[in-house]
């Protein structure tokens, strides 16, 4: 199996990334890849001058070759990042759909008191026209994110820990009906 974790945060300290190699470990034993989401702003001039940049087409690659992607968004005035909307939008200019009934699993890491509702919810709506096959539940929603993770960068919280097991099993599950 091949799992595929993307972060919307490109911070160091990203509780998104952690959130992300987290999922990685409940989901083992599998390959996993980590997707670089430094792109350019999708510009349709840009496009047409330059073609697709290098790293999108990897992205699109790395989505298109794993049997079930992962995807950690902050909340950034109650949606996801623009980094993640970025990469998003560039992903869907690359040939075929990479994203076609892909099994997809979302969750959030968040500093605020939701922790990530919101950016979860617009997320879902992202994701709709690219027909991945998006679980639902259970929703892991990591609320003040920053004192949820110990030295190691793993969850502290057993709820947490609880629900994050149980996305994966449904994701790793759902991957192998495939």
């Amino acid at each position: 199996m091949h799992l595929l974790g993307i972060s919307g945060s490109l911070r160091k300290a990203s509780t998104n990334t952690l959130l992300i190699h987290e999922a990685a470990r409940y989901f083992e034993p599998a390959q996993f890849t980590q997707g670089n989401l430094r792109f350019p702003l999708y510009d349709g001039d840009l496009e047409e001058e330059k073609g697709i940049p290098t790293e999108v087409q990897t992205l699109a690659d790395q989505i298109a070759e794993a049997d079930a992607v992962v995807i950690a968004t902050p909340e950034y005035n109650k949606a996801p990042s623009g980094v993640l909307k970025n990469a998003l939008d560039w992903v869907s200019r690359t040939e075929g759909n990479v994203w076609g009934d892909k099994p997809v699993a979302i969750m959030s890491a968040t500093a605020g008191r939701a922790g990530g509702e919101r950016a979860q919810f617009a997320l879902r709506l992202m994701m709709m026209p690219f027909a991945t096959h998006l679980l639902q539940t259970p929703e892991v929603l990591v609320a003040a994110s920053h004192k949820e993770f110990d030295d190691d960068g793993r969850l502290k919280g057993e709820m947490y820990q609880d629900l994050l097991g149980k996305l994966m099993n449904n994701l790793k599950a759902a991957a192998k009906s495939k």
